[in-house]
């Protein structure tokens, strides 16, 4: 009972509040009768009432000295054990002797005793040889501390985040600093830094594996964004800031190679996309881009196969998206410029509704461009077999007002360019007669500086090439009776001939363009005196017919064809040669060519024939033979080979002037 009055009493004091802030002590009210027998503990006790600094006030039962000091001790001793424990166990932890959660040692199992067969032997536990194998690597290689940094790792953050999670009862401030001090300054500022970067590395390997997953799954968003972005990429009317204009576009001019132009370029398209403002992506520098990448192609001669693989790259179809946008703030220059960089990367396979852009911009701007700029395009449409009758008509009212400013290399680019698409010219040919009528025309065809006669000056000096592209030129449109024409080719008069020779594709293709032209004439115009020298003609004749630079490859098209036609009861010959054009077949007895032709043959938008085909066609029909033509565009519509014969033989009926049902089908 006296003991309960005790305990009593110093419960009821420990609750009760006291505004003194010195410490009192209370003696046990109980007699003092056996009192060290009976309250032996309970008269070395003390309770203390202190006050914290928020004015709260708390009590903590002490114990006698001796029984602190004593407990403070064992504290300190069991900490320490704790520790080595800690750093001496880790390799029995590793070897899976002590559990990873608290070092704590694992249950001891009974131990059954060994069967008389099967004996206790270390190799038995392959698991635990492997790891001390390991153990050993791990101390030759000086690699013990990392080793065990590594597996009390978590451990020790567990301990640490454990220990800043207790609760307190008293909330002091200045003991909340004191204890973040000790969590940094006590643990391993190495595993933190650790755990972190790994944290890193997780979320950075998380959010590429998330993307690769979005970007492969849902393409109908990534296409809107895509959308988005070159919308947002393609406002050019906003302010802009000329400085920054001017350092891209000094990027882009000095950068050597294509991949330089495109690098530079894509860096800044990525920062606008993500806000820069006001963009140095002006319509100048995106025309420039394009311009510089085609003629860094140009100047290394980049193999076709390579362009079109750096025309389908990420960042190229982004600038070309941007120079489409782009087009209707374009000067005349740019858009010129668009277009024979267009011509010079993607050739006649791509960017078919790119230039159905461009033709419609610069019908628009045709008063804008001089007379490069007309070369420009009208050579960039050629060479992509891209028909725009409207842009070629407006193009040659522009030149033949402009054509007393046209340089010798731009008159030979546009005369090509509309014979090549088999474009009418009539404006251009007549501002050239009324240009250079009674002027000379002078051939430098030996790179030297030449005149006619002693008092004419030179006027208008073209190379040898360009020579020949005028004058196929004029074959193809069937203009050869015109002055300029008859000035060029007197020209020619003062070449030697013997500088042509077998061995180089440049003189083959040169004298197998003068030698159409001297066919023409001698078929189609006999009246005119404009021959050459005897020996020239000999030279070209022999060197236009050479089959070294032109080795003709049968496709699939012309191999079916070919087979169907002996069903229709004919005697063909195939690859018969027409005064040095190649017939795909011909009927003798008839009279008749048939032409297989492909899509080489015609314009790739428009199915339109070219002019080299025309020109083919015109000629063996001017030399007595009925020409038939099966286009790729109307087989590929027959189904079946009961369609196809179908198709031959009525064909083959209307030209020869009676019904299908008349040739013989075996």
């Amino acid at each position: 009972m006296k003991t309960l009055e005790a305990s009593a009493v110093i419960n009821s004091i420990s609750n009760f509040q006291i505004p003194s802030t010195k410490p009192i002590s209370f003696k046990p009210l109980l007699p003092n009768t056996n009192s060290r027998a009976q309250l032996s503990s309970l008269s070395l006790k003390t309770c203390c009432i202190s006050f914290t600094k928020r004015g709260k006030h708390s009590a903590v039962e002490t114990a006698a000295d001796e029984e602190v000091d004593s407990a403070a001790e064992e504290e300190e001793e069991e900490k320490s054990s704790n520790s080595i424990a800690t750093s001496a166990n880790w390799e029995a932890q590793f070897l899976g002797e002590i559990k990873p959660n608290g070092n704590l040692s694992p249950k001891k199992k009974v131990k059954q005793p060994n069967s008389r067969l099967i004996r206790e032997n270390d190799d038995m536990d392959w698991c635990v040889r492997a790891r001390k194998v390991a153990l050993k690597s791990i101390e030759a290689r000086g690699l013990t501390a990392k080793m065990e940094r590594m597996v009390t790792g978590d451990k020790k953050k567990k301990k640490k985040k454990k220990k800043k999670k207790q609760p307190k009862i008293d909330n002091d401030d200045d003991d909340d600093d004191d204890d973040d001090d000790e969590f940094l300054s006590d643990g391993d500022e190495g595993d933190v830094l650790n755990f972190n970067l790994d944290s890193l590395d997780k979320a950075s390997h998380l959010r590429q594996t998330v993307s690769k997953i979005a970007g492969g799954m849902f393409e109908e968003k990534r296409e809107r964004t895509m959308e988005t972005f070159v919308e947002r990429l393609s406002q050019f009317s906003g302010p802009s800031d000329r400085r920054k204009e001017i350092n891209l576009n000094k990027l882009v001019v000095e950068a050597q190679t294509a991949d330089e132009v495109l690098e530079a370029t894509a860096e800044v398209i990525m920062a606008v996309a993500k806000g820069l403002s006001p963009s140095p992506l002006s319509p100048l520098n995106i025309a420039t881009a394009l311009h510089r990448i085609a003629k860094n192609m140009e100047k290394v001669s980049l193999m076709r196969t390579h362009r079109l693989a750096f025309a389908r790259r990420r960042e190229m179809s982004m600038l070309v998206g941007m120079a489409m946008a782009a087009l209707p703030d374009c000067s005349g220059q740019g858009v010129s410029n668009i277009a024979w960089a267009l011509s010079k990367i993607g050739g006649e396979l791509l960017y078919l509704s790119e230039m159905d852009r461009v033709a419609e911009v610069a019908v628009a701007k045709v008063d804008e461009l001089n007379s490069q700029n007309v070369a420009n395009l009208a050579g960039a449409f050629a060479s992509m077999q891209h028909s725009s009758p409207e842009l070629f008509a407006e193009l040659c009212k522009r030149a033949s007002v402009l054509i007393t400013t046209f340089q010798p290399q731009e008159i030979a680019q546009v005369l090509w360019a509309f014979a090549s698409l088999n474009e009418a010219a009539d404006p251009l040919l007549d501002s050239l007669d009324e240009a250079f009528d009674g002027c000379s025309v002078v051939a430098n065809l030996v790179d030297e500086r030449e005149t006619v006669g002693n008092d004419v000056p030179l006027r208008v000096e073209f190379t040898r090439d360009q020579i020949g592209n005028v004058a196929w030129s004029y074959a193809v449109m069937g203009r050869l009776d015109r002055v300029f024409f008859s000035h060029v080719w007197r020209a020619l008069n003062h070449f030697d001939g013997r500088s042509i020779s077998e061995q180089h594709r440049e003189d083959v293709v040169f004298a197998s363009q003068l030698h159409l032209v001297m066919q023409c004439l001698k078929v189609e115009y006999p009246e005119l005196e404009v021959a050459l020298s005897s020996e020239l003609e000999r030279r070209i004749e022999g060197t236009g017919k050479t089959k070294k630079f032109n080795q003709k490859v049968t496709s699939s098209f012309q191999k079916e064809v070919l087979r169907l036609l002996v069903s229709t009861g004919l005697e063909w010959i195939k690859e018969y040669s027409v005064d040095g054009y190649t017939v795909d077949a011909v009927c003798l007895d008839k009279k008749v060519a048939l032409e297989i032709d492909g899509p080489t043959h015609f314009s790739r938008n428009t199915g339109v024939p070219l002019g080299h085909t025309m020109l083919k066609r015109r000629y063996i029909a001017a030399v007595g033979w009925k020409i038939i033509s099966v286009s790729h565009q109307d087989w590929e519509e027959l189904q079946g080979e009961f369609e196809q014969l179908d198709y031959l033989t009525r064909i083959l009926g209307d030209a020869l002037g009676y019904e299908s049902s008349n040739v013989a089908i075996s």
